[in-house]
C-alpha cells in the first residue's frame, strides 16, 4: 500500500482544496456560507474517499464515491462561475485540476479490473 500523501491524485486534490479555501473567502456573504461550504465539504469528502480507497482491500466503492464527489464539485464550480463568485481564469484553473483528479480516479478504477 502506497502512502496516500504520495499519490498524485491525493496531491492534486489537496492542492485543489487549499486553493478552494483561499478563494471562498472572497465569495459574497450570501454564497460564502452556503455554496462555499458545500464545495469545501464535498472536496474534503473526496479526499477522504481517496484515502479510504488507498487503505482498503476493496478500493472500487471508495474510488467510485470519489468520482461522484468530483462530479458534484464540477457542478458547484460551474455555479460559482455563473453566479460571478469566481472569474473565468480561476474557473479554468480549478476545472483543470478537477479534470486531472477525475482522469486519475478513472485510471485507478480501470486498473482494478
Amino acid at each position: 500500500m502506497a502512502i496516500y500523501t504520495n499519490l498524485p491524485v491525493y496531491k492534486t486534490s489537496y492542492d485543489f482544496l487549499v486553493e478552494l479555501f483561499v478563494i471562498t473567502k472572497e465569495f459574497n456573504r450570501e454564497y460564502k456560507y452556503t455554496l462555499g461550504e458545500n464545495i469545501k465539504k464535498e472536496s474534503l469528502e473526496m479526499i477522504a474517499n481517496i484515502y479510504r480507497a488507498n487503505s482498503s482491500q476493496n478500493k472500487a466503492p471508495f474510488i467510485q464515491k470519489a468520482r461522484e464527489n468530483a462530479e458534484v464539485i464540477k457542478l458547484y464550480m460551474r455555479l460559482t462561475k455563473d453566479l460571478k463568485q469566481i472569474n473565468l481564469e480561476k474557473f479554468v484553473r480549478f476545472n483543470e485540476k478537477l479534470e486531472s483528479v477525475s482522469k486519475q480516479l478513472t485510471a485507478w478504477q480501470k486498473s482494478l479490473k
